[in-house]
């Protein structure tokens, strides 16, 4: 088991090996010392013993993997859902507490995750450790991977803000990194694309599958994912290598990876209250939930496919399903309208044939 540590330079979470005395930060490089590392058991349990002022709270959910029995010959399940409003600010957002209630809703009911599984990070938690800061969301990236074994299915869902910030280390195409905003990016800074991909892809081992579905502006390459399924309006499709010519690996250890956002990197994304009268969600993990609950959800290239023509649609009604009620409470009825600008992309860490490979979480 590894101690957490934070980078003396860009106070990136770090795993120190047992016994290690100093780790390099696979985002800065910058080299951080620790003078007397502790044992995993001895840091576990001092962990905030110098900090005597800290409030009692409930412990934190992110310390250890779930408990429960050994993995079955198919694996477990686990998910991480955020859900990001800004309420009260000028940034607020209608739409992203429903999306992860209805992600969450769609996991249990329609591919059996257990609910103990799912962490849910959104405004509406009175746990401290449950709300989507900055630091609860690094903690949950680490929480999401951390002890997966092969068989496992892990699931990453984002919805909020998604913004870009220029690339100092040379490893985007664009010169832009993407980022996600925790409810205090204005004062804590952004998530950039980076550390998401060294926190959850990077690691992943063999015979480990994550899917990451991302409902946020900028959001197309926020995994840093090596390969873009660049689709057109016809459904021919072609890989385009995003592959850093600095050589860096930006894949994982053998598991796989694949992401679902909600458009390019250069594009932004919408609440369907925008469009329409009904109580909002994300345009993207709407038009998800659509393709699974209208049975398009065969092979990763129909997804694609159905998720695209559900936000280009002018008159889409909620449709049947196990979805249904939940949506009906949630979403009161009615239809997007007007048609989106953005387009849902699909991101690898190795290319595959779309149309022939079956979706699966």
């Amino acid at each position: 088991m590894f101690l957490l540590v934070d980078c003396s330079n860009c106070r990136t979470p770090l795993q120190l090996p047992p016994g290690a005395k100093s780790i390099r930060c696979v985002i800065c490089r910058a080299v951080t010392r620790v003078a007397e590392p502790r044992s995993p058991a001895a840091a576990g349990h001092h962990h905030h013993h110098h900090h005597n002022h800290a409030p009692a709270v409930a412990p934190s959910p992110y310390n250890h993997a779930p408990a429960g029995a050994p993995p079955s010959a198919h694996g477990r399940k686990r998910a991480l859902i955020c859900g990001v409003s800004y309420k009260n600010t000028r940034h607020e957002l209608k739409g992203c507490i429903n999306d992860a209630k209805c992600m969450k809703y769609l996991l249990i009911n329609k591919f059996n995750f257990p609910d103990s599984s799912i962490l849910m990070l959104t405004e509406e938690e009175t746990d401290p450790y449950k709300r989507p800061t900055k630091h609860n969301m690094r903690m949950a990236l680490y929480w999401l991977v951390q002890g997966c074994q092969p068989g496992d299915s892990l699931v990453f869902h984002y919805s909020g803000h998604g913004s870009q910030q220029k690339d100092y280390n040379g490893d985007e195409i664009d010169g832009y990194d993407e980022t996600l905003c925790p409810l205090d990016y204005e004062t804590q800074g952004m998530i950039v694309d980076d550390e998401i991909n060294a926190t959850i892809v990077k690691p992943l081992p063999a015979g480990v599958k994550l899917h990451a579905i991302i409902d946020a502006c900028h959001s197309g390459t926020v995994l840093d994912l090596p390969f873009l399924c660049r689709m057109d309006r016809t459904g021919r499709y072609s890989w385009e290598d995003h592959r850093p010519r600095s050589g860096v690996w930006k894949g994982t250890n053998g598991g796989e990876v694949i992401s679902f956002s909600g458009c390019d990197d250069d594009q932004t994304s919408a609440d369907t209250s925008a469009l329409s009268k009904i109580t909002s969600t994300g345009a993207m993990t709407y038009s998800f939930i659509q393709a699974i609950e209208r049975g398009h959800a065969t092979t990763y290239g129909n997804m694609l496919n159905s998720m695209r023509s559900t936000i280009r649609n002018t008159d889409n009604d909620l449709g049947g399903g196990i979805m249904t009620s939940l949506l009906t409470m949630l979403l009161t009825g009615g239809s997007l309208s007007g048609g989106l600008r953005q387009e849902p992309q699909l991101t690898a860490n190795i290319p595959f044939d779309v149309y022939a490979k079956t979706f699966s979480l």
